[in-house]
Formats: structure tokens, sequence, C-alpha cells
């Protein structure tokens, strides 16, 4: 098989935080308006992930408009297992962000004792690919846990923590550039931070002015989100600028 991922690029960070901030608002539209309460949702969205999942695993080359569909409705699932925790059996933001923790890096060590790399790109098999996705859907209920922790917990509002998250995930890539920090462990770093992110940017555009927000709507904004996120998925494509053509590493 050709590498299962996208090639890292502009486009790449771009449309990851597009579909984090989907995750965010289309979780909590979803959660209202399909009446099936937290929980239902929550089973509902995940039967459908696990379709998609299925379609990726059984493609043998990297297919943008699937791979960025697993990646959305994981961020739906990812948001909704922690607000599960929360809601339905009181797990503080603080616990919930260090289980999610502890099951990312046992996700990685795993991932390492058996691959010796955590590499993206090589992500050519079906175990690797295995090991991917888990630690894709534990960096957005991680990121969700904190992303809430931060906004409302800290009382430090959401576009004050959309700046925190932002400003973090910039002195990552300036470490990456200058200070010789890891290409493999800058990009988890900066994958797990995007998922707050977005979160952060998706309660500010949606939520009520009252809750420091803009007031669009988790409808409004997931609209507007899923057709950007169309449009870039449209010209990777045509133009093929994200595909890795042969297994490598960082």
């Amino acid at each position: 098989m050709l590498c299962k991922v996208p090639e890292v690029t502009l486009f790449f960070w771009i449309i990851k935080i597009l579909c984090t901030t989907i995750g965010e608002t289309a979780a909590d539209f979803l959660n209202t308006n399909l009446n099936l309460g937290l929980t239902g949702t929550t089973l509902v969205m995940g039967a459908v992930l696990a379709a998609i999942l299925v379609v990726q695993f059984r493609s043998r080359r990297y297919v943008p408009v699937v791979y960025w569909l697993a990646v959305m409705l994981i961020s739906v699932v990812g948001t909704l297992i922690t607000d599960n925790m929360t809601d339905n059996f009181g797990v503080s933001l603080w616990v919930s962000s260090g289980i999610f923790s502890v099951a990312l890096a046992a996700t990685f060590a795993a991932w390492y004792a058996s691959e010796k790399t955590l590499s993206i790109h090589s992500i050519f098999t079906f175990k690797r690919e295995g090991f991917y996705w888990l630690a894709v859907l534990f960096t957005f209920a991680l990121g969700t846990a904190t992303g809430d922790l931060v906004a409302e917990k800290l009382a430090l509002g959401y576009w004050p923590s959309a700046l925190i998250f932002g400003g973090i995930i910039a002195l990552v890539a300036f470490a990456h550039a200058f200070l010789r920090l890891g290409a493999v462990l800058a990009f988890w770093i900066a994958y797990i931070l995007t998922r707050p992110l977005g979160a952060s940017i998706g309660d500010f555009l949606s939520q009520p002015k009252d809750a420091g927000g803009l007031n669009l709507g988790t409808l409004t904004t997931s609209a507007i989100f899923l057709v950007l996120i169309g449009a870039v998925i449209i010209y990777l494509t045509t133009t093929h600028r994200d595909q890795i053509q042969a297994a490598s590493t960082f």
C-alpha cells in the first residue's frame, strides 16, 4: 500500500483545524437536535464513524474525502465521549484530561514498541493504521477536555484560550525550525494542540454573547466550516498536493 495519510503541508493544518472546529459545533448541534440524548447521539455517530473507518482501512491509498471525513467524525465522537464523561458520569475535566493523556501515552508506547516509529509517513500497514487512528481519537478526546478546562473551568474565555493554544503551537513550530525539536514529536504536540484550538474557535463563534461568543449558533458555524472543508478537499483531490507517493520517515 501507499501511505494512507496525507503529506504534512499548510493545507493539512488548515483542514485539521477546520475539522476540529466543526467537531465541537457539530457535536453540540447533534446532541441538541437529534433528541437522542448524549449517549444515544454518541452511539449513532460512533456507528457512522465505524462505517467510514471500514472504508478507510479497505482503501489501498490515501483518498482525501474518505480520510478527512474520518477525521471530522472522530472529532465529533471525541467531543461526545468527553461530554459523556463530564455530563453523564460526573468525571471532572481534570480527571478526564489525565485519563486521555495516559491513554494517548500508552498508545504511543505500544505503537513505538511494535513499529519502532511514530512517523505518519510510515502508515502503510494495517497495524500502523490502527495505532494511528486510535492515537487520533485520543488526541481529540484529550483536546476537548483540555480546551473546555482552560476556557470554562479556568474562566479564561474562548478567544483568549484560542490565542493561548495558537501561541503554544507557534512556539512548537519555532522550536522545530530553530531549536532542533524532532519532527515527529513536534508534529504530535501540534496535532494535540490543534484540537483545543479548534474547539475554542468553534465555541467563540457559536456560543451566545453573554457566554463570550459571537452567537452565530452551532448550525451556522458548522455549515460555514463544512463549506470550507469541502472546498479544501476538492482542491486537494484535483491537485494531489498532499499525497505521499512512497513510504518514508520524517
